[in-house]
């Protein structure tokens, strides 16, 4: 890999902060994104912004036919067995919503167990804790273990009869593990029970083969991995999708419509209601193309150097602890510390006015830094 001539494919990084060069680590909140994408998606919206399937001239069928490149290439992406099974959304929260709701619509009942891990961003969170409220059904929280891992055992003794569905994270996007998600949907299929996985931070950081995981769904954003905002795809089992009910409705997503009833597009549609961020989608299709011209293996090799490096130093830096496991091989280019004495907010203030970007605060994982006996990280 040529670092030099990757950092100049990425105009935000030439920026300076307070006089001093840009050093940008906050790509678990966001990515900055490659010329690529940028011209990607001003030439959508300049040469082809139209509405798409809905019109035969050509603007709208250069803008349907780029959206549906993307589905292909995301499809190709995920190792997805059809392309029925990639929907659209406006990013990984949209996504498990969908799911939290329409699942939950069709069969959760009341005294039914949803299970989410004490590790969850509150986006794999929230929404299941209010489907239960809703539906007077019971959340029950599995438990990481001494690293911050999630335990298939400890998954396996907590599942019981009443189990409907289990949502998890593939990576933390605070403690940086990956998660056994494979060997935790095992345990779930064994009992009966379907496996959503939040994929915001596996995306970035581990090779996805939805089939080899066997997950029932897999949510991310496209924005963390150098796409627009507003953009994300929710991988679901075919057999899965069809039976949930819709979670939006109005254009797009339907066959026929009558005072009396309405019915429903064949997937993906059925998923994708009203006028959708198209230029964003298929920016995010320049995006994958971005991921395979570098080539995965080669950034995943280039990460681990970095945060080898980098956990390194650290640990020669007195009062620092680092959060999670110790061992630089289980962080996969999340580093998450606090500094004796000195408030997170502080840190990412000092750090900024020396060009360094980097976050402070719960990181949206308040259940977890709770867990861990702390109020906030950076």
């Amino acid at each position: 890999m040529n670092i030099t001539e990757i950092r100049a494919q990425f105009p935000a990084l030439e920026a300076k902060v307070y006089g001093k060069p840009l050093v940008y680590l906050d790509n678990a909140a966001t990515a900055q994104r490659p010329l690529s994408v940028q011209d990607c998606w001003q030439k959508s919206v300049s040469e082809a912004n139209a509405n798409i399937h809905r019109a035969v001239h050509k603007l709208a069928v250069d803008a349907t036919d780029a959206y549906e490149s993307t589905r292909d290439a995301v499809r190709a992406y995920l190792n997805a067995s059809a392309r029925e099974e990639i929907v659209f959304t406006s990013g990984a929260t949209q996504g498990i919503n969908l799911v939290a709701y329409s699942f939950g619509e069709a069969f959760i009942h009341e005294g039914d167990e949803i299970i989410v891990s004490a590790a969850e961003h509150h986006s794999n969170l929230v929404p299941w804790q209010l489907l239960s409220q809703r539906k007077k059904a019971v959340l029950k929280v599995l438990d990481i273990d001494e690293n911050g891992a999630l335990s298939p055992d400890r998954l396996e003794k907590l599942i019981s009869e009443r189990t409907k569905i289990v949502a998890i994270c593939h990576i933390s996007n605070v403690l940086g593990l990956i998660n056994p998600v494979r060997e935790l949907v095992q345990v779930c299929h064994k009992n009966g029970v379907p496996v959503l996985v939040d994929g915001a931070q596996g995306i970035v950081h581990c090779g996805v083969d939805v089939q080899d995981l066997d997950c029932d769904f897999y949510a991310f954003s496209g924005h963390k991995v150098y796409a627009a905002t507003g953009t994300g795809v929710l991988y679901g089992k075919k057999k899965w999708l069809e039976a949930l009910p819709p979670f939006l409705c109005g254009g797009e997503m339907i066959h026929s419509v009558s005072f009396r009833e309405t019915t429903f597009a064949p997937l993906p549609q059925k998923f994708e209601a009203g006028t959708v961020n198209t230029a964003g989608a298929i920016a995010l299709g320049a995006a994958i193309e971005y991921y395979n011209r570098i080539g995965f293996p080669a950034m995943m090799q280039r990460e681990a150097a970095l945060t080898d490096y980098l956990i390194a130093g650290m640990q020669q830096v007195p009062h620092v602890r680092i959060i999670g496991s110790p061992h630089a091989a289980h962080h996969h280019g999340i580093v998450t510390f606090t500094l004796d004495g000195v408030h997170p907010h502080d840190i990412s203030s000092i750090m900024s006015d020396n060009g360094v970007a980097i976050r402070a605060g719960h990181h949206c994982a308040q259940p977890l830094h709770a867990y861990l006996g702390i109020n906030a990280t950076s």
